[in-house]
């Protein structure tokens, strides 16, 4: 049992790492119209030298005019009253049209701090050159959500077929259990929802059939 259990943790580093590997870039989609996020940073360093080149890579080709135009007026405004508003609307211009990019809707920009854990140590990750505590913080979390949902799973099984009610608790525990690991893998294996948006399509949605749910008991 023992090595089963390190085999299966082993091959959930695996899972995790390459997700992480494969999603790299996804980091930057989680929270860049957070004020403090990457997107928006590289937008004060472009204002700062008064030069649009930073940000440019954030957008496609077809795109860089309305970032340049409103980069412009931005640089413009400096000193005056609409200072503040032009820088704004350079942000939110930006990261609009980032998102869109990617497939990824824009409601505004969003104050800064209001970034997941996950999201800030795919920061630190990058900046100290080593994903260790990145890997550790995501395995973890994993490994407890996969097992408090196995576990009902697990215990609902047992009286699935005693009445219509445990039935239907069973029911609705397995679909929590197979939907989140489902979504997992998807994204371990590259076809999660950002991949969807890069793409420009959606993944189906997976059939459970009546005849899985006992398959999945034995």
């Amino acid at each position: 049992m023992k090595k089963k259990s390190v085999l299966a943790r082993m091959l959930l580093l695996v899972t995790i790492a390459t997700a992480l590997t494969l999603g790299i870039y996804s980091f930057a989609a989680a929270h860049c119209d957070t004020l403090d996020g990457p997107v928006i940073q590289d937008a004060q360093k472009a204002l700062e030298t008064k030069d649009v080149t930073p940000v440019l890579k954030w957008v496609k080709q077809k795109d860089e005019k309305a970032v340049r135009t409103a980069f412009a007026k931005a640089q413009s405004a400096k000193g005056k009253k609409n200072a503040d508003a032009a820088e704004k609307q350079f942000f939110a211009t930006l990261v609009k049209i980032h998102r869109a990019g990617e497939g990824a809707p824009f409601a505004g920009l969003k104050p800064a701090g209001e970034v997941e854990p996950a999201i800030t140590e795919a920061d630190k990750a990058l900046d100290s050159g080593s994903s260790a505590a990145l890997v550790k913080l995501v395995t973890d979390d994993v490994v407890a959500g996969i097992q408090k949902r196995y576990e009902r799973a697990a215990a609902t099984y047992k009286h699935k077929d005693e009445s219509v009610e445990q039935g239907r608790e069973f029911v609705e525990a397995y679909v929590e259990y197979t939907h989140y690991v489902e979504r997992l893998h998807l994204d371990a294996t590259g076809k999660g929802a950002h991949d969807e948006h890069a793409q420009g399509s959606k993944q189906p949605p997976a059939k459970h059939r009546t005849s899985d749910i006992h398959k999945h008991g034995n």
